[in-house]
């Protein structure tokens, strides 16, 4: 297995470290503006497929997968014009611009959530794959490791990798001083400034963890952005408080929660000062807090990423 992507973007870092090849093509975003910025990233995505063409040849897949977002749309497009079979994937319950360009050339496009308008043969409603760091572990292992009290409530604060700077604001200004036991994973911009403002010991504050598994598992509710976490927190079963990031495109955080409000796992909240204020009712509520962890757990994927390799394996197969 070997990746593409842009050489500007995280991939170029994360992909070698991990041990698997990279191969990189110019590639950026489109802005949604007319600008001399809008007119090199329209200049790039020409010269994209070309690049990606080349990729192919040079590695002949037997499948191709992309992850969304500007990057796969070119190496889709570009497999469909050598006869290699290729599949998207959405993480969010609305399809992406870069996805709906590219659903046209992909033999399958694996859905984390059911999309009315994108319904027929090709399209499976998988969930969202989640990484093996995510996965639970025993409850007091976990509150240990991070410092945490064996017992009574702990609530987790959980935003982006940058931040959530809304939701770091209104968790500090609720629980800084006084409250359950907190496991705040801020993001590297607001970590420093917050820690002035957190005066006692079962408030642990940091700016990410790489056993997001066990924070999800020493928390008994999450006060969490509607990102690609909330599957995170479906499969360890987690309730949530979301309070979605309001510029999403097209909305697709609050859409994102509104699938576990459905299902019972959840509550959600344009406001964050509000999240805050529901999680400390909802803190003081075990048996309602039980009721939703049972229907987080019900809501759950965990077997997505297992369901994807499959079908890829299956489209492999057809083609030769």
């Amino acid at each position: 297995m070997t990746f593409a992507g842009s050489p500007e973007r995280v991939e170029a870092r994360l992909v070698p470290e991990a041990g698997y090849e990279l191969d990189t093509f110019a590639i950026s975003g489109l802005p949604r503006r007319l600008s001399p910025a809008l007119l090199r990233a329209l200049a790039r995505a020409g010269a994209a497929p070309v690049e990606c063409v080349r990729i192919l040849r040079a590695r002949r897949p037997d499948v191709v997968l992309g992850a969304g977002g500007f990057v796969a749309g070119p190496m889709v497009l570009a497999a469909r014009t050598q006869r290699v079979p290729a599949a998207l994937t959405e993480a969010d319950a609305r399809l992406g611009l870069a996805n709906r360009l590219a659903a046209p050339f992909a033999g399958r496009v694996f859905l984390a959530y059911d999309i009315p308008v994108r319904r027929g043969p090709k399209y499976r409603v998988v969930g969202r794959p989640i990484p093996a760091r995510s996965r639970p572990v025993p409850r007091m292992e976990a509150r240990a490791g991070f410092g945490l009290p064996r017992d009574g409530p702990v609530l987790g604060v959980f935003g982006a990798l940058a931040g959530a700077h809304a939701l770091n604001e209104a968790a500090v200004a609720a629980f800084g001083l006084e409250g359950p036991a907190v496991l705040h994973l801020a993001g590297e911009r607001d970590v420093e400034a917050l820690r002035a403002r957190v005066s006692r010991p079962d408030y642990v504050l940091l700016s990410s963890t790489d056993e997001f598994g066990a924070a999800l598992s020493a928390v008994d509710l999450a006060l969490s952005r509607a990102g690609g976490t909330v599957w995170e927190l479906a499969a360890v079963g987690v309730p949530a408080v979301l309070a979605p990031y309001p510029h999403a495109t097209g909305d697709h955080q609050w859409l994102n929660a509104q699938h576990f409000v459905r299902a019972g796992g959840a509550v959600a909240v344009r406001d964050p000062s509000e999240a805050a204020s529901l999680a400390r009712e909802l803190l003081a509520d075990p048996e309602r807090l039980e009721e939703m962890r049972a229907a987080m757990l019900a809501a759950a994927r965990p077997d997505a990423a297992e369901r994807i390799a499959e079908e890829l394996i299956e489209l492999a197969a057809a083609r030769r």
